[in-house]
Order: structure tokens, then sequence, then C-alpha cells
């Protein structure tokens, strides 16, 4: 008997895999059996390199996600490379942060173009592939602030609260037709990017306490909840954020 976990002879699209929580994905799929197509602005070859050491095929396939230009290519290059696209991660994502009152034009429009529009037309072109062959998994890195309002980083909440809008709507529109949409809102999780937080000794005792289990998460603890909702285990779950926060929202 097979585990449903096991994504042996499928091909997974996941952006932003250089580092991190895209990293951690990758070869989480990878260690399930998918191929991966890393997908970023610096290409992601320590990833590749883990997962051929994985013993599973990847490929770097190059693109500046802060438009939609490169979209249809990234869904053809994998095509091309790896011969089939069956799970879209949709990780790639920045923030800018100021006082409301202060917040500029640009980096609202650098965060929501990043954040919502390329992730919106990704699914879309990966989408139609997965639509046509009756099959597929897409997930979305939601936030907390998908959830929560956050200070500061107007455009960054905007952005996730949508991505989590997205994420319903197209399980609406697509889970009779066999594809799956759902997303994962990651908690505090220990990376390069919250390397200043943890440094700080008072927020990151302030943030621990706030944590029901007591920590930071780990970038593996996201790529777990990926391979599930990747996999037949998650056949009948659609529209879903699945937060992945040590307990954070419950408290």
């Amino acid at each position: 008997m097979t585990t449903p976990f096991d994504l042996s002879g499928q091909t997974a699209i996941v952006t932003g895999a250089n580092t991190g929580i895209g990293q951690a994905i990758a070869l989480s799929l990878a260690a399930a059996g998918a191929d991966i197509a890393a997908v970023g602005r610096t290409p992601a070859q320590e990833t590749v390199e883990k997962v051929r050491a994985l013993g599973r095929q990847a490929q770097i396939v190059s693109a500046d996600l802060s438009s939609i230009e490169p979209v249809q290519r990234v869904v053809d290059e994998t095509l091309e490379k790896l011969g089939r696209l069956d799970i879209l991660v949709n990780n790639a994502g920045i923030i800018r942060r100021a006082d409301s009152v202060d917040f500029t034009e640009e980096d609202w429009d650098a965060v929501i173009d990043t954040n919502l529009k390329t992730t919106f037309f990704l699914c879309q072109a990966a989408g139609r592939h997965m639509l046509a062959q009756g099959a597929g998994k897409i997930i979305n890195i939601a936030s907390l602030l998908s959830f929560q309002g956050g200070i500061r980083v107007p455009s960054y909440t905007a952005s996730k609260s949508g991505v989590a809008g997205l994420t319903k709507l197209l399980a609406n529109e697509w889970a009779a037709r066999g594809v799956n949409v759902n997303a994962i809102a990651p908690g505090y999780i220990a990376t390069n990017n919250t390397a200043a937080l943890q440094a700080d000794e008072t927020r990151n005792r302030q943030i621990q306490e706030r944590i029901p289990a007591g920590r930071w998460g780990d970038p593996d603890d996201i790529g777990g909840a990926a391979v599930f909702l990747a996999s037949s285990a998650a056949d009948y779950i659609h529209g879903h954020t699945l937060a992945v926060d040590g307990g954070w929202l419950a408290r």
C-alpha cells in the first residue's frame, strides 16, 4: 500500500525557492517524490543541488516575478524541462515597511504586484494546464496577516488578505474540475528574513511568549504542510488557508 503523501511522478513549480521557506518546501516535496522547477530572480542553485541529491530531477527557471511578464514562460519552461506540471507553490513575495501616513505608491504597487497580481496570474497559467489534464494542486503562501491587521505593512496586509480571498475564489471555480487550491499561513518562522527579530532579545522573548508552542517555527514545518496539501491526502480540501503558526492565532 502506498502512502497518501507519496508525490512520485509529479512535478512542482516552487517560486522563491532559493532560500528559507521556499527552499524548505522544494526539498520537502522532493523528499516525497516530486521533481522541482525552482523559480526565482536569483538562481536557486543550492536548492537544485539538494533536490538532485535526494534523487529527484530539478531545474532552475529564472524569472523576476515583480511583473507578470514571465508568468507563461515559467509554466512553459517547466513543461519543456520536466515534462509535466502537477503542483504550483506560490511562495515568492516581498514586504515594505512604513507608517500608513507615510506609505508611498511605489511601495504599495511593488508589494501588490509581486504578492497578489503575479500570484493570481501564475495560478491562472498553471490552472489552465491543470484544468486541461483534470488534476492539480495549487498552494499559495498567505500570512498571519491574512487574518490579522499588523502594523506598518499596509500593502503586505492587503496583499496577503487578497491571497486568502483568491484562494477561496479559485477553489469555488475549480474544485469540481479536479484542481485543489489552498493556502498556508506561516507563523513566525526562523529564516534569514526574520534574523533581526530573532536577534532582538526583547522582541524575540515577546514573540515566543505569545506562541503557545513556545518556539519559532522551522522552515521544514511549512514544508510538511505543503506536502500534505500537494498530496492525495488533501483531495477533499478546497479553499482552506492552513495556519502553521505554533498556535499563534488560537491565543
